[in-house]
């Protein structure tokens, strides 16, 4: 132990002689790629709005909170290729929205949540008012909620004297090219319900929406039933991907 001192003034000695190690220089950390375009994609929303943006980009701006730390612009464009438009993404079934790469169960539920929330804003458009003189926002409403459905729903709208929405129920659900519709039940309901008038909505999930003649002659039988009970029947709307067809504008009925 008598060279103990010399052996500890030699140890700090070397060690105090060392130069820094290299490798424990501080390290900024990189930016992904896509943070900078992130940035400017919101910057853009705030400044011009959802207008100022094209499908992929909104969607993207969608995809960002749903799916962090991730480049969401190839997952948006993907879907887009395979549904087709904005609306048909947030209107496509759970499980085929994860069939597109990137898109697992949870940012399916998620992508569902935000049509729903689309839909209810729509309805708010039209709930406890005039429908007829809102035309323009009862089309869009019934284009939220049905036009991208995989089946065939047949929904009623029940009116009061003054035309005001008092009730809007999906009476059935059927396959993908037919709705069982029985004008008992339509005119039924519309009395349970103490209604003066009544639109009937159905979708097209081939995407056009041209009447049937089963469809003509349906809505016909339905106008035979409530006319008698003083209930009247406005119009019978298709609503299909690629647009919508009103059977009184037609001139069918």
């Amino acid at each position: 132990m008598g060279n103990s001192g010399d052996d500890e003034r030699g140890f700090f000695s070397e060690r105090w002689l060392e130069p820094p190690a290299k490798d424990k220089a501080p390290r900024v950390a990189e930016k992904p790629h896509y943070q900078g375009h992130r940035d400017r994609l919101r910057e853009r929303f705030v400044a011009g709005g959802a207008d100022a943006l094209p499908d992929y980009e909104l969607l993207e701006l969608l995809l960002f909170r749903l799916i962090p730390r991730v480049d969401t612009k190839p997952i948006a464009k993907a879907l887009l290729a395979r549904f087709g438009t904005f609306g048909e993404v947030l209107g496509a079934p759970v499980a085929l929205l994860q069939e597109v790469k990137g898109i697992g169960p949870a940012v399916a539920v998620d992508l569902k949540v935000i049509a729903a929330a689309a839909q209810r804003m729509a309805r708010t458009e039209v709930r406890d008012r005039e429908v007829l003189s809102n035309w323009t926002q009862l089309l869009a409403y019934c284009r939220s909620a049905m036009a991208f459905e995989n089946r065939e729903q047949f929904r009623i709208l029940f009116l009061d004297k003054k035309n005001v929405l008092i009730a809007d129920e999906v009476q059935q659900v059927g396959t993908v090219d037919h709705t069982p519709v029985y004008p008992r039940e339509v005119i039924k309901r519309a009395l349970e319900l103490s209604a003066s008038a009544v639109i009937l909505v159905h979708n097209h999930p081939s995407g056009d929406p041209t009447p049937s003649r089963a469809d003509i002659e349906m809505t016909k039988q339905i106008i035979d039933s409530a006319k008698p009970l003083g209930i009247a029947v406005h119009d019978h709307i298709i609503i299909g991907k690629k647009g919508n067809a009103s059977m009184k504008g037609l001139l069918l009925i």
